[in-house]
């Protein structure tokens, strides 16, 4: 991990709340890939999906970093440093 971003203290889980996005999950919708926040492990669509929940994740709460939710991905990203990190 980065020594340069200052938000890893803000991970709490690496744990997801569901298996899908969570808002998708309530309207029926679909996604196209999942993110993980590791502040409380909420679960939102990527930017790639009509819906982007986990950056409006983000912007509602500022939970800065968040990892794929992927299978087989170990990647992360802190939205804040716009900064990528593999593994997270």
């Amino acid at each position: 991990m980065s020594e340069q971003c200052q938000h890893f203290n803000q991970i709490h889980t690496h744990h997801a709340n569901t298996n899908g996005c969570e808002e998708c999950l309530k309207t029926g919708d679909e996604w196209v890939h999942l993110r993980v926040c590791l502040t409380c492990g909420h679960v939102g669509c990527c930017d790639q999906s009509k819906n982007r929940h986990a950056t409006k994740h983000f912007n509602t709460t500022g939970h800065p970093i968040m990892r794929s939710g992927e299978r087989g991905e170990t990647w992360g990203w802190c939205y804040i440093d716009r900064e990528m990190f593999d593994p997270i």
